[in-house]
């Protein structure tokens, strides 16, 4: 069982660094494999989900990468950032 505020997530806290930071939206990245990931995976420019994530969240991925047996995470960085 997950209690949270309403307006918390990982989505929100990526909207508060972009402006802290002064990026675009579209220059970041975001990996994640669950519900909680999920706004997060939609705010970011490249949303990718893990090979292992639920099927909702690999459905409103941009990008479906390894499971992170196979270094998935290290795999999207190598494709989308490297």
């Amino acid at each position: 069982l997950e209690v949270m505020n309403k307006k918390v997530s990982k989505g929100n806290a990526m909207g508060i660094l972009c402006d802290l930071y002064g990026l675009k939206k579209e220059e970041t990245m975001a990996i994640g494999d669950n519900e909680n990931d999920l706004s997060m995976i939609e705010y970011a420019g490249m949303g990718v989900a893990m090979e292992n994530a639920e099927e909702f969240v690999k459905q409103r991925a941009n990008y479906i990468t390894g499971n992170y047996q196979e270094d998935g995470v290290a795999q999207a960085i190598e494709k989308f950032v490297l």
